[in-house]
């Protein structure tokens, strides 16, 4: 398995599973709920600024678990680091229900999920799960780091 900032983006441009505006709020702590185009593509959960068309993050949905939060919102984490949740807000529960069906389809039980966007692994430790040599602010939730080499 290789990744670049290259093939990603490409990727983010390919037709959607499923797309729609979503609040998103990420792991970081004092994160704050904003509004972004959410794109599942395959197996990868693509988000954007509301206005741009270059992808801020992805999210590979591999070994994560999805979990409804509350009546319109769910949240995914990986198995490997259960802490680090990615919350999303809907603007029904048909919505909801809607994306936690897709992102469970979606999700592979194979391989490694990673996270790349701002604030992802950026200023991490180097460690059993993160690292950052393959692209900008990478955070790797898998013990195959070697899968992942540029």
């Amino acid at each position: 398995m290789r990744y670049n900032e290259k093939e990603l983006q490409a990727l983010s441009r390919q037709p959607a599973d499923l797309a729609a505006e979503l609040g998103m709020r990420g792991p970081k702590k004092g994160s704050v709920v904003k509004r972004r185009l959410v794109k599942l593509v395959v197996n990868f959960l693509f988000y954007f600024r509301t206005d741009e068309a270059e992808p801020v993050g992805a999210l590979l949905l591999e070994h994560c678990r999805v979990t409804h939060e509350e009546p319109t919102g769910f949240s995914i984490s990986f198995i490997e680091d259960p802490e680090r949740k990615y919350h999303f807000e809907c603007c029904s529960e048909e919505q909801c229900q809607e994306w936690m069906g897709a992102l469970r389809r979606a999700r592979w039980g194979v391989g490694c999920g990673l996270a790349w966007g701002p604030g992802v692994g950026a200023g991490a430790e180097p460690g059993p799960m993160s690292t950052g040599h393959f692209l900008p602010q990478l955070r790797v939730h898998a013990q195959e780091r070697h899968l992942l080499q540029e």
